[in-house]
């Protein structure tokens, strides 16, 4: 599957513009995790794309529900079984598939941060990612109220499963993030 077929699938599930910027920042980390791993960064780009497709219409995280339905239309449309596999273990919890490639690992490291680093620069008063800094970042982790919803011991454990050190990992998210600003709103457009 190319970019442009993921891209016709999210954009047929999802309406929310929001979600959708969450899957364009965590297609970015994958693409740019990608070298590291000698992978393809296309292929990891595509499943970070798609990794929340369905969730708008079946938010609910179960075996009735994101990402076991969307795994499910994801087969109907010849979607490469790793790639499904790979959607299906960020839910380990509901599906049962463990986490065991490195493309499984980032993908799961880099969603939730994404929607970090996300909050952290719409709280500046640029609205720019260009003005988020790794130590930024930290000082919001610290910060147990703000973005209550993101698990930070989440990410930690991810980005340890990865390899990769916790600032080494936030930095490698953002840079991803910051080359994309634009598409993500992120460029202080939002800022008036």
């Amino acid at each position: 599957m190319n970019r442009d077929e993921a891209w016709s699938i999210v954009t047929e599930f999802t309406a929310s513009d929001s979600l959708r910027k969450h899957m364009l920042s965590v297609e970015a980390a994958m693409r740019a995790y990608a070298p590291r791993f000698g992978a393809n960064p296309d292929r990891w780009g595509v499943v970070g794309l798609l990794h929340d497709f369905d969730y708008e219409r079946y938010p609910d995280v179960a075996a009735d529900g994101h990402p076991v339905i969307g795994s499910r239309i994801l087969r109907e449309r010849g979607v490469d079984e790793e790639l499904i596999r790979c959607i299906l273990s960020h839910a380990t919890e509901v599906t049962g598939v463990t986490r065991q490639t490195d493309m499984e690992k980032a993908l799961y490291a880099c969603d939730e941060l994404t929607g970090l680093i996300t909050a952290v620069a719409l709280v500046r008063p640029s609205k720019n990612i260009a003005d988020v800094s790794v130590s930024s970042v930290k000082k919001k982790w610290k910060d147990k109220v703000f973005a209550a919803g993101v698990d930070r011991t989440e990410i930690e454990h991810a980005a340890a499963d990865l390899g990769v050190p916790l600032d080494e990992h936030i930095g490698q998210v953002l840079r991803a993030m910051q080359a994309i600003a634009p598409a993500l709103g992120l460029d202080g457009s939002l800022a008036k």
